[in-house]
């Protein structure tokens, strides 16, 4: 039995997730996630953070199929050239999150979870979705944006997200029909949302 939690950028997400799994006295699947693709992927948890849900652009792609058709006007080898860093943190990520799939009363915060896991019987796949008005005035007050980059970084990560689903799992990231529950935090607030995802489990015998 699991939970994930797919959320547009400060609509709460990690808070409605801690209230979810405190509720139920599961565990949650959030920034201790950054530090064990960490582990695995050999690069810092700030390299981790900086590339998660990246997705490599056109010309980097480019750039890296030259690479390897055209050796010889490179300074390096193809042996020497490695699979760009997003690529290698997708494909741990979705190792990763597949093994802690398969344990037991487990609430997900993001990495395309909904995406991996979606063939899994026992579980419920939730969405967090605010307007963008509230959602800057969320990451100005809680989560320490300075306001001059708030709308730049709103837009860029929930772009990011939709690209990394679409390239990485062919999913449309925002598809309600992907998910079991699709909730506004600004209308519910994060309480109220937490209630009615720790409802439905309980519903389910969870």
């Amino acid at each position: 039995m699991f939970i994930t939690i797919s959320r547009q950028y400060a609509a709460g997400g990690s808070e409605v997730a801690a209230l979810v799994a405190e509720e139920l006295g599961w565990s949650v699947i959030d920034d201790a996630f950054v530090d064990r693709l960490s582990e695995r992927s050999g690069l810092t948890p700030a390299d981790v953070a900086s590339l998660e849900e990246r997705v490599p652009t056109f010309l980097e792609r480019l750039a890296q199929s030259s690479a390897l058709s055209f050796p010889e006007y490179l300074s390096t080898t193809p042996d020497a050239l490695e699979e760009p860093g997003e690529l290698k943190l997708a494909k741990l990520s979705r190792e990763l999150v597949a093994e802690l799939g398969r344990r037991d009363r487990m609430v997900f915060v993001g990495r395309a979870c909904a995406a991996v896991l979606g063939r899994e019987t026992d579980a419920l796949h939730v969405r967090l979705v605010a307007s963008t008005s509230y959602r800057l005035r969320y990451a100005v007050e809680h989560l320490g944006v300075d306001e001059a980059d708030a709308q730049r970084l709103l837009e860029t990560t929930d772009r990011n997200r939709q690209r990394y689903h679409r390239e990485f799992y062919r999913r449309d990231w925002s598809d309600p029909a992907m998910y079991h529950l699709v909730m506004n935090t600004e209308w519910l607030g994060l309480e109220g949302a937490a209630r009615v995802v720790v409802s439905r489990a309980r519903e389910l015998g969870w």
